[in-house]
């Protein structure tokens, strides 16, 4: 006598939900919950519960993820070919009966051994960066950076992780005081005053519109033994500039060997908050158990940054009621606004985002994607909204305008402060962040077990019973062991320079 086969998983997330999400594959002709599974549902899809008229709202996590595109049957698949983006009305509640956060006092707070710096902040790395004012120096920065590491410098010098040169495409054929020449400038000096980079070798052309002399009078910096510039023009070519930048590195080693882990509270902590490679899993397992982590976090006075406006939007009323003051939620639905211009400028729309891989693995809007994403931020009030790399000084959940590209959005986290990263993916992103240690978060067991080289932490267990509460706590537990030297998979494999991109925004002229 055959056992019968147990069947297919399935979640209902909300009880006002008309749509179950298949954990597993759901087959034509299968029947469960009182349903008919009418076409073959994939592993992450949808399923609707309920006959849902044209027109009509279809819900997940008890808010609207899209609208019917015609009459839809229940157990029928439910995906970008019959679910649709259109206007409709929000309720906008500004800092609606928000709690402050219950933060534990200093001496029950978690602790990690970090490097505390001269101006008290702390780092989880110890690294010698290389900045570029422009494209045209990045080949120079890269020969100096594989001159050092060819000379046995950093040989028998364990305290310091690696030199970094962090190079990018821009730096000229931009308006000097556009918003663009702006955010380059924030950008660089946010990396240079990073914690986690111990001294820093700013190497430009000399002719172009980021002139290194004017950035360092705007932030006030100084020549010392931690912070060399120089120009390819000034020191007289590209093979007396590489001469010149093994040298100013080779003085710093000595500076940056000094430093030393110490035990420091997790209030030091600044976490920024990734996503990518998103699928229907995210917003049911990684990316709320890692709201749970910031959560745990918040709690023990550190700050999280949650980021990609495009990637929230769809999800910003919820985030504006905890919103700690008014004009808080008020910034936030100011970015919204810029970014609904800003797209419509370059004759774009905000639902261009679910990209391909993220359809493919379930997502079908950017309201299911953004409510998903959000889920990130925890449940903390909301403290401060700030601009693309602009310093993050306020402790707490916060929130950073950036871009939904991963590399792009990061490097605006990393130059606003953040010393370690979270990351859930559920296609399976290659990511890493120097200097900032990133953590993947794997929203299924499948991807984790095939991509087990990558992934830090399998978040799918959810699916098989693991709390959320739990994994929160797992995760937090991580993020200690690598704020205080524990590398990475993606440190293993070596990521993380190629990831420096600054957010490219106006004419290249």
């Amino acid at each position: 006598m055959n056992e019968r086969s147990p069947l297919p998983r399935t979640i209902r997330l909300h009880e006002r939900d008309n749509v179950l999400v298949a954990v597993d594959p759901l087959s034509p002709g299968l029947s469960l919950h009182g349903l008919t599974v009418r076409e073959r549902v994939p592993r992450g899809h949808k399923m609707a519960t309920t006959r849902i008229a044209e027109g009509a709202p279809v819900l997940k996590f008890g808010q609207i993820i899209g609208f019917a595109m015609r009459p839809i049957e229940p157990g029928e698949w439910l995906h970008d070919h019959n679910i649709q983006v259109q206007a409709f009305s929000r309720e906008y509640h500004l800092a609606e009966n928000v709690e402050p956060s219950s933060i534990l006092p200093l001496e029950e707070r978690a602790t990690f051994q970090g490097f505390r710096r001269a101006n008290g902040k702390v780092g989880t790395r110890n690294y010698l960066a290389i900045l570029t004012s422009v494209n045209c120096s990045a080949t120079v920065a890269r020969f100096i950076a594989r001159e050092v590491e060819r000379s046995g410098l950093l040989d028998d010098r364990p305290q310091i992780d690696g030199i970094l040169p962090l190079v990018h495409g821009t730096g000229c054929g931009m308006d000097l005081r556009g918003e663009g020449s702006e955010i380059l400038k924030r950008t660089q000096w946010g990396y240079a005053s990073n914690p986690n980079i111990a001294g820093v070798l700013m190497v430009g052309l000399g002719c172009e519109v980021f002139q290194i002399t004017r950035w360092k009078e705007l932030y006030g910096i100084q020549e010392s033994e931690s912070f060399r510039t120089m120009t390819i023009q000034d020191v007289g070519g590209t093979r007396k500039t590489v001469e010149a930048g093994v040298a100013a590195i080779a003085d710093m080693i000595p500076v940056a060997s000094k430093a030393r882990r110490e035990t420091v509270p997790a209030s030091e902590l600044m976490l920024a908050l990734q996503c990518g490679g998103s699928d229907g899993y995210s917003g049911i397992t990684a990316n709320p158990a890692l709201g749970a982590a910031a959560d745990l976090l918040v709690r023990h006075g550190g700050t999280a940054i949650l980021s990609e406006t495009p990637e929230i939007y769809g999800a910003e009323h919820l985030l504006i009621r905890r919103a700690a003051a008014p004009e808080v939620g008020e910034k936030l639905l100011g970015r919204i606004a810029w970014w609904e211009d800003y797209t419509a400028r370059n004759r774009g729309e905000m639902n261009n985002n679910p990209s391909p891989g993220n359809k493919a693995g379930g997502l079908s809007t950017i309201l299911e994607k953004s409510l998903g994403a959000a889920a990130k931020g925890g449940t903390t009030p909301l403290n401060a909204v700030y601009d693309y790399a602009e310093p993050v000084i306020a402790k707490g959940l916060v929130f950073m305008d950036t871009p939904g590209y991963d590399p792009v959005s990061a490097t605006g986290q990393v130059a606003g402060g953040a010393n370690l990263l979270c990351f859930t993916t559920g296609r399976g992103s290659a990511y890493g962040c120097k200097p900032t240690p990133s953590l993947k978060l794997a929203t299924n067991s499948e991807i984790y077990r095939r991509m087990i080289d990558d992934m830090d932490i399998n978040c799918g267990d959810i699916l098989e019973g693991v709390s959320i509460e739990e994994k929160g706590r797992e995760i937090f537990e991580a993020i200690l062991q690598v704020a205080s030297g524990r590398r990475t998979k993606s440190e293993e494999l070596g990521y993380g320079e190629a990831e420096f991109l600054p957010w490219q925004i106006g004419a290249t002229m």
